[in-house]
Protein backbone atom coordinates (compact mmCIF):
# COMPACT_ATOMS: atom_id res chain seq x y z
CA UNK A 1 0.00 0.00 0.00
CA UNK A 2 1.24 3.35 -1.09
CA UNK A 3 1.33 5.98 1.60
CA UNK A 4 0.79 9.81 1.27
CA UNK A 5 3.26 12.27 2.66
CA UNK A 6 1.72 14.77 4.91
CA UNK A 7 1.87 18.42 3.54
CA UNK A 8 3.26 20.83 6.02
CA UNK A 9 0.84 23.37 7.43
CA UNK A 10 3.26 26.20 6.85
CA UNK A 11 3.24 25.66 3.07
CA UNK A 12 -0.54 25.57 2.99
CA UNK A 13 -0.68 28.84 4.82
CA UNK A 14 1.75 30.54 2.36
CA UNK A 15 -0.22 29.37 -0.70
CA UNK A 16 -3.46 30.55 0.82
CA UNK A 17 -2.02 33.98 1.65
CA UNK A 18 -0.66 34.48 -1.90
CA UNK A 19 -4.06 33.52 -3.39
CA UNK A 20 -5.90 36.04 -1.21
CA UNK A 21 -3.46 38.81 -2.26
CA UNK A 22 -3.90 38.03 -5.99
CA UNK A 23 -7.67 38.08 -5.74
CA UNK A 24 -7.50 41.41 -3.94
CA UNK A 25 -5.26 42.98 -6.65
CA UNK A 26 -7.55 41.80 -9.47
CA UNK A 27 -10.53 43.35 -7.71
CA UNK A 28 -8.78 46.75 -7.32
CA UNK A 29 -7.80 46.81 -11.05
CA UNK A 30 -11.36 46.09 -12.20
CA UNK A 31 -12.87 48.77 -10.00
CA UNK A 32 -10.39 51.50 -11.22
CA UNK A 33 -11.30 51.10 -14.96
CA UNK A 34 -14.71 52.52 -15.88
CA UNK A 35 -16.44 51.06 -18.90
CA UNK A 36 -16.28 53.07 -22.22
CA UNK A 37 -19.42 55.11 -22.93
CA UNK A 38 -21.75 53.57 -25.47
CA UNK A 39 -22.80 55.51 -28.63
CA UNK A 40 -26.51 56.06 -28.92
CA UNK A 41 -27.78 56.14 -32.51
CA UNK A 42 -31.22 57.52 -33.10
CA UNK A 43 -32.99 56.98 -36.40
CA UNK A 44 -35.35 59.72 -37.57
CA UNK A 45 -38.09 59.31 -40.14
CA UNK A 46 -36.66 61.97 -42.60
CA UNK A 47 -33.73 64.33 -42.90
CA UNK A 48 -34.31 67.74 -44.63
CA UNK A 49 -31.59 69.57 -46.63
CA UNK A 50 -31.78 73.17 -47.98
CA UNK A 51 -31.37 73.01 -51.77
CA UNK A 52 -30.36 76.18 -53.71
CA UNK A 53 -32.84 77.18 -56.44
CA UNK A 54 -30.96 77.08 -59.75
CA UNK A 55 -30.99 79.97 -62.25
CA UNK A 56 -31.03 78.98 -65.91
CA UNK A 57 -31.45 80.58 -69.33
CA UNK A 58 -32.79 79.46 -72.70
CA UNK A 59 -31.61 81.22 -75.88
CA UNK A 60 -33.68 81.49 -79.05
CA UNK A 61 -33.16 83.18 -82.44
CA UNK A 62 -36.29 84.45 -84.16
CA UNK A 63 -36.90 82.63 -87.46
CA UNK A 64 -38.69 83.78 -90.62
CA UNK A 65 -42.46 83.96 -90.30
CA UNK A 66 -42.50 83.82 -86.49
CA UNK A 67 -44.24 86.27 -84.20
CA UNK A 68 -44.07 86.73 -80.46
CA UNK A 69 -47.21 84.66 -79.81
CA UNK A 70 -45.75 81.60 -81.57
CA UNK A 71 -42.51 81.90 -79.63
CA UNK A 72 -44.34 82.28 -76.30
CA UNK A 73 -46.20 79.05 -77.06
CA UNK A 74 -42.90 77.24 -77.75
CA UNK A 75 -41.58 78.27 -74.36
CA UNK A 76 -44.89 77.58 -72.59
CA UNK A 77 -45.39 81.11 -71.30
CA UNK A 78 -48.71 80.97 -69.38
CA UNK A 79 -51.60 82.47 -71.35
CA UNK A 80 -52.48 84.82 -68.51
CA UNK A 81 -48.87 86.12 -68.40
CA UNK A 82 -48.73 86.48 -72.20
CA UNK A 83 -52.01 88.42 -72.17
CA UNK A 84 -50.67 90.86 -69.54
CA UNK A 85 -47.49 91.37 -71.56
CA UNK A 86 -49.41 92.12 -74.76
CA UNK A 87 -51.62 94.60 -72.92
CA UNK A 88 -48.54 96.48 -71.67
CA UNK A 89 -46.99 96.67 -75.16
CA UNK A 90 -48.64 99.97 -76.09
CA UNK A 91 -45.75 101.02 -78.39
CA UNK A 92 -45.97 97.80 -80.41
CA UNK A 93 -42.34 96.93 -79.64
CA UNK A 94 -43.04 93.20 -79.43
CA UNK A 95 -44.72 93.16 -82.84
CA UNK A 96 -41.55 94.57 -84.41
CA UNK A 97 -39.35 91.53 -83.75
CA UNK A 98 -37.42 90.47 -86.84
CA UNK A 99 -35.73 87.27 -88.01
CA UNK A 100 -32.32 87.12 -86.37
CA UNK A 101 -33.36 88.89 -83.17
CA UNK A 102 -32.12 86.96 -80.14
CA UNK A 103 -34.44 86.18 -77.22
CA UNK A 104 -33.28 85.01 -73.78
CA UNK A 105 -35.76 83.34 -71.38
CA UNK A 106 -34.41 83.48 -67.80
CA UNK A 107 -35.70 81.09 -65.11
CA UNK A 108 -35.39 80.73 -61.34
CA UNK A 109 -36.03 77.07 -60.81
CA UNK A 110 -39.11 76.36 -62.92
CA UNK A 111 -40.40 79.93 -62.74
CA UNK A 112 -39.91 82.33 -65.67
CA UNK A 113 -38.58 85.60 -64.19
CA UNK A 114 -37.81 87.71 -67.30
CA UNK A 115 -37.47 87.71 -71.08
CA UNK A 116 -34.79 89.73 -72.85
CA UNK A 117 -35.05 90.55 -76.56
CA UNK A 118 -31.75 91.73 -78.08
CA UNK A 119 -32.57 94.06 -80.97
CA UNK A 120 -29.04 95.29 -81.72
CA UNK A 121 -25.62 95.07 -80.10
CA UNK A 122 -26.52 98.00 -77.86
CA UNK A 123 -30.31 97.96 -77.46
CA UNK A 124 -32.73 95.41 -76.03
CA UNK A 125 -36.17 94.99 -74.43
CA UNK A 126 -36.50 93.52 -70.94
CA UNK A 127 -39.81 91.97 -69.84
CA UNK A 128 -39.84 91.42 -66.08
CA UNK A 129 -42.33 88.81 -64.89
CA UNK A 130 -43.48 88.94 -61.26
CA UNK A 131 -46.55 90.32 -59.51
CA UNK A 132 -46.19 93.49 -61.58
CA UNK A 133 -45.13 92.77 -65.17
CA UNK A 134 -43.08 95.52 -66.84
CA UNK A 135 -41.45 96.20 -70.23
CA UNK A 136 -38.40 98.45 -70.43
CA UNK A 137 -35.86 99.47 -73.07
CA UNK A 138 -32.16 98.96 -72.31
CA UNK A 139 -29.56 100.97 -74.23
CA UNK A 140 -25.90 100.16 -73.65
CA UNK A 141 -23.35 102.98 -73.66
CA UNK A 142 -20.93 103.08 -76.59
CA UNK A 143 -17.46 104.51 -76.08
CA UNK A 144 -15.59 105.57 -79.23
CA UNK A 145 -11.83 105.33 -79.69
CA UNK A 146 -9.67 106.56 -82.55
CA UNK A 147 -8.34 104.00 -85.04
CA UNK A 148 -5.77 104.63 -87.76
CA UNK A 149 -5.07 102.90 -91.08
CA UNK A 150 -2.86 103.70 -94.04
CA UNK A 151 -1.93 102.06 -97.31
CA UNK A 152 0.01 102.36 -100.56
CA UNK A 153 -2.19 101.32 -103.47
CA UNK A 154 -1.17 98.46 -105.71
CA UNK A 155 -3.62 97.59 -108.50
CA UNK A 156 -6.81 98.31 -106.51
CA UNK A 157 -7.76 100.87 -103.86
CA UNK A 158 -10.43 98.54 -102.47
CA UNK A 159 -8.07 95.56 -102.09
CA UNK A 160 -5.33 97.71 -100.54
CA UNK A 161 -7.79 99.24 -98.07
CA UNK A 162 -9.09 95.79 -97.12
CA UNK A 163 -5.55 94.48 -96.64
CA UNK A 164 -4.82 97.39 -94.29
CA UNK A 165 -7.56 96.11 -91.98
CA UNK A 166 -9.93 98.98 -92.67
CA UNK A 167 -13.65 98.05 -92.19
CA UNK A 168 -15.80 97.96 -95.34
CA UNK A 169 -18.01 100.78 -94.06
CA UNK A 170 -14.97 103.07 -93.68
CA UNK A 171 -13.70 102.10 -97.16
CA UNK A 172 -17.06 103.10 -98.64
CA UNK A 173 -17.18 106.32 -96.62
CA UNK A 174 -13.69 107.26 -97.77
CA UNK A 175 -14.60 106.66 -101.40
CA UNK A 176 -17.77 108.71 -100.91
CA UNK A 177 -15.98 111.67 -99.24
CA UNK A 178 -13.36 111.87 -102.00
CA UNK A 179 -15.78 110.81 -104.74
CA UNK A 180 -16.31 114.37 -105.97
CA UNK A 181 -12.59 114.99 -106.60
CA UNK A 182 -11.30 111.51 -107.35
CA UNK A 183 -12.86 108.99 -109.71
CA UNK A 184 -11.99 105.69 -108.00
CA UNK A 185 -12.47 103.95 -111.34
CA UNK A 186 -10.44 106.20 -113.59
CA UNK A 187 -8.08 108.30 -111.45
CA UNK A 188 -6.45 105.77 -109.09
CA UNK A 189 -2.77 105.02 -109.75
CA UNK A 190 -0.28 102.58 -108.26
CA UNK A 191 1.63 104.17 -105.34
CA UNK A 192 -1.26 106.48 -104.48
CA UNK A 193 -1.52 106.65 -100.67
CA UNK A 194 -4.23 107.06 -98.04
CA UNK A 195 -4.13 107.86 -94.30
CA UNK A 196 -7.35 107.61 -92.28
CA UNK A 197 -8.36 108.29 -88.65
CA UNK A 198 -11.80 106.92 -87.81
CA UNK A 199 -13.93 106.01 -84.80
CA UNK A 200 -14.35 102.48 -83.42
CA UNK A 201 -17.14 101.91 -80.90
CA UNK A 202 -16.86 99.59 -77.90
CA UNK A 203 -19.52 98.48 -75.44
CA UNK A 204 -18.80 96.29 -72.39
CA UNK A 205 -15.30 95.69 -73.71
CA UNK A 206 -16.43 94.40 -77.11
CA UNK A 207 -16.09 96.15 -80.47
CA UNK A 208 -19.61 96.60 -81.74
CA UNK A 209 -19.64 99.58 -84.08
CA UNK A 210 -17.65 101.64 -86.56
CA UNK A 211 -18.26 105.37 -86.41
CA UNK A 212 -17.25 108.25 -88.68
CA UNK A 213 -14.06 109.18 -90.43
CA UNK A 214 -12.51 111.99 -88.33
CA UNK A 215 -9.74 113.07 -90.68
CA UNK A 216 -8.11 111.71 -93.82
CA UNK A 217 -5.33 112.39 -96.28
CA UNK A 218 -5.31 110.99 -99.82
CA UNK A 219 -2.41 111.35 -102.27
CA UNK A 220 -3.61 110.84 -105.86
CA UNK A 221 -1.25 111.32 -108.82
CA UNK A 222 1.00 113.40 -106.56
CA UNK A 223 -1.76 115.77 -105.42
CA UNK A 224 -2.65 115.79 -101.71
CA UNK A 225 -6.30 115.94 -100.61
CA UNK A 226 -7.24 116.48 -96.96
CA UNK A 227 -10.68 115.81 -95.48
CA UNK A 228 -11.90 116.95 -92.03
CA UNK A 229 -15.17 116.18 -90.32
CA UNK A 230 -16.88 119.36 -89.08
CA UNK A 231 -20.41 120.15 -87.86
CA UNK A 232 -21.84 123.36 -89.33
CA UNK A 233 -25.43 124.44 -88.65
CA UNK A 234 -26.04 121.06 -86.93
CA UNK A 235 -25.05 119.24 -90.14
CA UNK A 236 -22.02 116.95 -90.31
CA UNK A 237 -19.92 117.57 -93.43
CA UNK A 238 -16.35 117.19 -94.69
CA UNK A 239 -14.08 120.07 -95.70
CA UNK A 240 -10.55 120.42 -97.00
CA UNK A 241 -7.90 122.31 -95.01
CA UNK A 242 -8.92 125.60 -96.66
CA UNK A 243 -12.56 125.26 -95.59
CA UNK A 244 -13.90 124.21 -99.00
CA UNK A 245 -16.71 121.67 -98.92
CA UNK A 246 -15.61 118.23 -100.11
CA UNK A 247 -19.13 117.68 -101.39
CA UNK A 248 -20.01 118.82 -104.87
CA UNK A 249 -23.43 119.12 -106.42
CA UNK A 250 -22.66 115.84 -108.25
CA UNK A 251 -20.70 112.65 -107.60
CA UNK A 252 -17.88 112.06 -110.04
CA UNK A 253 -19.17 108.55 -110.86
CA UNK A 254 -22.49 106.69 -110.47
CA UNK A 255 -20.84 103.41 -109.36
CA UNK A 256 -18.68 102.69 -106.32
CA UNK A 257 -16.06 100.44 -107.93
CA UNK A 258 -15.88 99.49 -111.60
CA UNK A 259 -13.88 100.58 -114.64
CA UNK A 260 -14.54 102.67 -117.75
CA UNK A 261 -15.01 100.42 -120.76
CA UNK A 262 -15.84 103.24 -123.20
CA UNK A 263 -15.16 106.98 -122.89
CA UNK A 264 -17.14 109.97 -124.06
CA UNK A 265 -16.61 110.10 -127.85
CA UNK A 266 -18.82 111.91 -130.39
CA UNK A 267 -17.28 109.86 -133.26
CA UNK A 268 -17.35 106.34 -131.79
CA UNK A 269 -18.10 103.24 -133.88
CA UNK A 270 -21.15 101.54 -132.28
CA UNK A 271 -20.20 97.97 -131.24
CA UNK A 272 -23.53 96.46 -132.37
CA UNK A 273 -24.79 98.74 -135.15
CA UNK A 274 -21.27 99.12 -136.64
CA UNK A 275 -21.92 102.70 -137.65
CA UNK A 276 -20.37 105.98 -136.54
CA UNK A 277 -22.64 107.04 -133.72
CA UNK A 278 -21.89 109.64 -131.08
CA UNK A 279 -21.18 108.16 -127.66
CA UNK A 280 -22.56 110.95 -125.53
CA UNK A 281 -21.66 109.42 -122.19
CA UNK A 282 -19.32 107.05 -120.39
CA UNK A 283 -19.71 103.27 -120.11
CA UNK A 284 -18.83 101.71 -116.75
CA UNK A 285 -18.24 97.96 -116.81
CA UNK A 286 -19.41 96.27 -113.60
CA UNK A 287 -20.93 93.05 -112.35
CA UNK A 288 -24.57 92.45 -113.14
CA UNK A 289 -26.69 93.67 -110.24
CA UNK A 290 -24.16 96.23 -108.95
CA UNK A 291 -26.05 99.18 -107.40
CA UNK A 292 -26.24 102.37 -109.47
CA UNK A 293 -26.53 105.64 -107.53
CA UNK A 294 -27.90 109.03 -108.49
CA UNK A 295 -24.96 111.41 -108.82
CA UNK A 296 -27.00 114.38 -107.56
CA UNK A 297 -30.23 115.52 -105.92
CA UNK A 298 -33.05 115.77 -108.42
CA UNK A 299 -36.41 114.65 -109.76
CA UNK A 300 -37.06 111.63 -111.99
CA UNK A 301 -38.31 112.80 -115.41
CA UNK A 302 -38.53 109.28 -116.88
CA UNK A 303 -38.19 105.73 -115.58
CA UNK A 304 -38.91 102.82 -117.90
CA UNK A 305 -37.72 101.12 -121.11
CA UNK A 306 -36.57 102.85 -124.30
CA UNK A 307 -35.30 100.96 -127.37
CA UNK A 308 -31.48 100.91 -127.50
CA UNK A 309 -31.04 102.27 -123.96
CA UNK A 310 -33.10 99.45 -122.44
CA UNK A 311 -34.19 100.16 -118.88
CA UNK A 312 -33.28 103.78 -118.19
CA UNK A 313 -33.72 106.59 -115.69
CA UNK A 314 -33.56 110.29 -116.57
CA UNK A 315 -33.10 112.73 -113.66
CA UNK A 316 -33.50 116.54 -113.74
CA UNK A 317 -31.23 118.45 -111.35
CA UNK A 318 -31.06 122.13 -110.40
CA UNK A 319 -29.41 124.79 -112.60
CA UNK A 320 -30.40 123.01 -115.83
CA UNK A 321 -28.31 119.88 -115.19
CA UNK A 322 -29.61 116.39 -116.05
CA UNK A 323 -28.22 112.84 -115.90
CA UNK A 324 -29.20 109.62 -117.68
CA UNK A 325 -28.60 105.96 -116.67
CA UNK A 326 -29.06 103.18 -119.27
CA UNK A 327 -29.06 99.34 -119.72
CA UNK A 328 -30.27 98.76 -116.14
CA UNK A 329 -31.18 95.25 -115.03
CA UNK A 330 -33.93 96.70 -112.86
CA UNK A 331 -34.97 99.68 -110.78
CA UNK A 332 -34.85 100.33 -107.05
CA UNK A 333 -38.19 100.05 -105.23
CA UNK A 334 -40.71 102.89 -104.94
CA UNK A 335 -39.36 104.96 -107.82
CA UNK A 336 -41.62 106.57 -110.42
CA UNK A 337 -41.93 109.68 -112.58
CA UNK A 338 -41.87 112.82 -110.46
CA UNK A 339 -40.16 111.12 -107.50
CA UNK A 340 -37.38 113.10 -105.79
CA UNK A 341 -34.05 111.34 -105.25
CA UNK A 342 -30.99 112.21 -103.17
CA UNK A 343 -27.35 112.26 -104.16
CA UNK A 344 -25.84 108.80 -103.62
CA UNK A 345 -29.28 107.09 -103.45
CA UNK A 346 -29.47 103.70 -105.19
CA UNK A 347 -31.81 104.03 -108.17
CA UNK A 348 -31.13 100.84 -110.15
CA UNK A 349 -28.83 97.91 -110.87
CA UNK A 350 -26.29 97.21 -113.62
CA UNK A 351 -27.60 95.07 -116.47
CA UNK A 352 -27.45 94.62 -120.25
CA UNK A 353 -30.94 95.55 -121.45
CA UNK A 354 -31.29 97.27 -124.85
CA UNK A 355 -28.36 97.36 -127.28
CA UNK A 356 -25.59 96.12 -125.00
CA UNK A 357 -22.87 93.52 -125.51
CA UNK A 358 -22.59 92.78 -121.78
CA UNK A 359 -23.49 94.11 -118.35
CA UNK A 360 -22.47 97.76 -117.97
CA UNK A 361 -23.88 101.19 -117.19
CA UNK A 362 -24.13 103.94 -119.81
CA UNK A 363 -24.05 107.30 -117.97
CA UNK A 364 -24.74 110.72 -119.53
CA UNK A 365 -24.27 114.23 -118.10
CA UNK A 366 -26.00 117.22 -119.73
CA UNK A 367 -25.85 120.95 -119.09
CA UNK A 368 -28.91 122.37 -120.79
CA UNK A 369 -29.10 120.56 -124.12
CA UNK A 370 -25.36 119.97 -124.38
CA UNK A 371 -23.85 116.57 -123.63
CA UNK A 372 -20.69 116.90 -121.53
CA UNK A 373 -17.95 114.42 -120.63
CA UNK A 374 -18.80 113.52 -116.99
CA UNK A 375 -15.16 112.52 -116.31
CA UNK A 376 -13.77 115.97 -117.20
CA UNK A 377 -16.56 118.39 -116.29
CA UNK A 378 -15.88 120.86 -113.45
CA UNK A 379 -18.50 120.05 -110.85
CA UNK A 380 -20.12 122.88 -108.85
CA UNK A 381 -19.30 122.84 -105.11
CA UNK A 382 -21.52 122.90 -102.06
CA UNK A 383 -21.23 125.68 -99.44
CA UNK A 384 -17.91 125.98 -97.58
CA UNK A 385 -17.14 127.03 -93.99
CA UNK A 386 -19.13 130.08 -92.93
CA UNK A 387 -17.40 133.09 -91.40
CA UNK A 388 -18.79 132.52 -87.91
CA UNK A 389 -17.35 128.96 -87.86
CA UNK A 390 -13.85 129.74 -89.16
CA UNK A 391 -12.14 130.14 -85.78
CA UNK A 392 -13.33 126.77 -84.42
CA UNK A 393 -12.67 125.13 -87.81
CA UNK A 394 -9.06 126.37 -87.85
CA UNK A 395 -8.51 124.90 -84.37
CA UNK A 396 -9.86 121.57 -85.66
CA UNK A 397 -7.46 121.65 -88.64
CA UNK A 398 -4.44 122.07 -86.37
CA UNK A 399 -5.63 119.24 -84.14
CA UNK A 400 -6.20 116.91 -87.11
CA UNK A 401 -2.78 117.73 -88.60
CA UNK A 402 -1.11 116.82 -85.30
CA UNK A 403 -3.07 113.54 -85.04
CA UNK A 404 -2.17 112.48 -88.60
CA UNK A 405 1.50 113.25 -87.98
CA UNK A 406 1.50 111.45 -84.62
CA UNK A 407 -0.23 108.33 -85.97
CA UNK A 408 1.98 108.18 -89.07
CA UNK A 409 5.08 108.11 -86.81
CA UNK A 410 3.85 105.03 -84.91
Amino acid sequence: MIGFKKIPKKLIFIVFTISVILIFLIYIDDSSHKPLPSEIIKETESTKYEIDIIKSSAFYEVADGENISIIFEKFKVPLNTAYKIFRLDKKGQLTNIKPGDEMVFNYLGDDLINIKINKTDTSSLLIKIDENISISEIVENIEYFKSYKKGIIENSFYETAQNSGMPDSIIMDLAYIYGWDIDFVFDIRDNDEFFVIYETGFSNGERIDTGDIIAAKFVNKGKVYFANRFVQDSKKQYFDNDGNNMQKAFLRAPLEFSYISSHFNPNRMHPILHTIRAHNGVDYAAKRGSPVRSTGDGTILFIGRKSGCGNEILIKHSNDYSTRYCHLEGFAKNLNNGKKVKQGQTIGYVGSTGLATGPHLHYEFKIGEKHTDPVKVNLPSAEGIKQNYKESFNRLIEKNKSMLEEFSRL
